[in-house]
């Protein structure tokens, strides 16, 4: 490293850490009265978000909660998870968010392989925590949390969460300590294996903040989320902190809507009675609240819709687009806490009819500020930027776990080379627009020649009578795979192969696939297999394709 010139600072100046702490000075000093929803259950002030903030401080700590422990959470999409996220890690503690849809033997091996101390539960998930009780290696206790009255259980439990609260203190003095303590913890499940540990520092967390402030704000003509929205996440808090995005608006102090458990028709009349104007979610969540019963009735103009998780297909923003819902796309993984990519429209894309302008939307988009994002060969050298030239997405930003937690080898994997390694597969344009083709494991390889799944599915999507369509590659003797589609059909509509590949045909006349890329099967089918955050489930279609 180049050897430059450091200056001694003065012997009282104060060397700010980075901490969590930080990001709630700003929300009640600009909008003390601003409100905090949960469903149709409660509201308050972000003057009360912050006293409440230290009251679960004080209450974590006279539960014997210590600097460097581990506090697990399961509960819905709640105010009560938007103070564990400030009040655990500002007292020097782990949060980990406990990913509710893993079966009962994964959530067991993820408690204790996070070494879990005390376990904040929601009613809902007891009978889960209750079976696995007595296999939890390290849990001392666990709080209690419910919307209604408290369930009956044989937990040793500390007590209620709102009980707890209301007898601590709203006074709590969070300590300075050093900004590359972990703040949080939560496990991402990959192909093969158990799920691994992924964790980010409290300085990680603060710069993911501030530059996703810039990134969803600061862009004229596309702003995401600004001062005067209202923002409702319709994605999992314990899923990579639901984007990062409630730290962002809890600094910003927007009026926040908090859900609960997701129920479609619920999430649209939260949209419509709270004036939501700002979420994001995987597509295949946004496609559930297109299709619900309260969609018919609703108008969901001025919907702002931040799309990752899964490629975003041309079918479902059109259909987005013509309900009212302007889509953008982003990119990340849990590795990278996760902002990597966002849509990014210049001047003139921006003067087209929202219509045209749906084709730059679907793709990755470009590198956000902070990140150093470069596509690679198998020789580890940079493709062209050509937007045709395929590669892997390696990265470098301030915010990329550095590792994953107690598994060497695994993160020297990641590391390779000192570049995160995403295991994706995209090319750039000369713009620097960065589109993904496929996961590194989706990509079908037939006779030679790769197959974007990606493609496939947005081309198929685009036939008026796809609801939801996922390919995969399955084994082929003469050509090693061949493309393989599950389709949903729109309700009330009927398809047969027959159809699908005289829809595909044209794009082979047009060069935009070649012909043996059109799937050698389709199978029409009412749901798609989807994983525990709402992404189609590959692996378990091509197991169950091969048995």
């Amino acid at each position: 490293m180049l050897t430059t010139k450091i200056i001694k600072p003065s012997p009282d100046a104060y060397a700010y850490p980075l901490l969590i702490k930080r990001l709630l000075l700003s929300g009640e000093r600009y909008e003390p009265e601003q409100e905090i929803v949960y469903a149709d259950k409660l509201r308050y002030s972000y003057r009360t978000l912050n006293a409440r903030i230290q009251r679960l401080a004080n209450a974590l700590t006279a539960a014997g909660v210590k600097a460097g422990d581990t506090v697990a959470v399961l509960d819905w999409d709640s105010h009560r998870y938007l103070e564990c996220f400030f009040a655990v890690p500002m007292i020097g503690a782990v949060l980990h968010t406990v990913n509710i849809r893993l079966s009962a033997d994964q959530v067991r091996y993820t408690m204790n392989h996070a070494e879990d101390d005390l376990v904040l539960v929601h009613d809902d998930f007891l009978p889960l925590i209750e079976q696995i009780h007595e296999e939890l290696l390290t849990v001392k206790g666990y709080i209690q949390l419910t919307d209604d009255e408290a369930a009956a259980t044989v937990l040793p439990v500390v007590g209620e969460y709102e009980h707890l609260l209301a007898r601590s203190s709203d006074h709590y003095a969070f300590p300075d300590f050093d900004e590359n303590s972990v703040a949080t913890l939560f496990y991402t499940t990959g192909t093969t294996g158990n799920p691994k540990g992924v964790y980010f520092s409290h300085r990680q967390l603060v710069l993911h903040t501030l530059s996703a402030v810039g990134t969803l704000g600061a862009f004229q003509g596309q702003p995401l989320l600004r001062s005067d929205d209202v923002y409702m996440p319709i994605t999992p808090m314990f899923h990579v902190h639901a984007w990062g995005v409630p730290y962002v608006a809890t600094l910003m102090g927007v009026k926040q809507v908090y859900p609960g458990r997701y129920e479609a028709n619920r999430l649209v009349r939260l949209f419509r009675d709270e004036k939501v104007t700002f979420s994001h979610c995987v597509p295949t969540i946004l496609q559930m609240i297109m299709g619900c019963e309260e969609a018919l009735q609703t108008d969901f103009s001025g919907w702002k819709m931040l799309l990752g998780g899964s490629s975003l297909t041309m079918g479902v923003a059109q259909q987005a687009n013509n309900l009212g819902i302007c889509v953008h796309s982003a990119y990340g993984m849990s590795e990278t806490c996760p902002l990597l990519c966002t849509t990014y429209l210049h001047a003139g894309e921006l003067e087209q009819p929202t219509q045209t302008q749906l084709a730059s939307r679907i793709k990755t988009g470009m590198p956000i500020a902070m990140v150093d994002l470069k596509i690679i060969d198998a020789n580890g050298q940079d493709v062209p930027h050509d937007g045709e030239s395929l590669g892997e997405i390696v990265v470098r930003t301030p915010w990329l776990t550095q590792g994953y937690f107690k598994d060497q080898e695994m993160g020297a994997a990641l590391w390779h080379n000192g570049w995160l390694h995403t295991g994706d597969v995209a090319s750039i344009d000369s713009r620097g627009v960065v589109e993904i083709k496929d996961r590194i494991k989706d990509v079908i390889k037939t006779g030679g020649e790769w197959v974007s799944s990606l493609e496939l599915e947005s081309l198929i999507s685009e036939h008026p009578a796809v609801s939801a369509v996922a390919v995969v590659g399955i084994a082929d003797a003469q050509w090693g795979e061949r493309p393989m589609a599950l389709v949903v059909c729109v309700p009330g509509k009927h398809l047969d192969p027959a159809h699908l590949e005289i829809h595909l045909q044209q794009f082979v006349k047009s060069g935009r696939i070649n012909r043996w890329a059109i799937p050698r099967q389709f199978k029409f089918v009412t749901e798609i297999p989807k994983t525990s955050v709402g992404k189609i489930n590959k692996k378990l279609i091509r197991e169950c394709e091969s048995n």
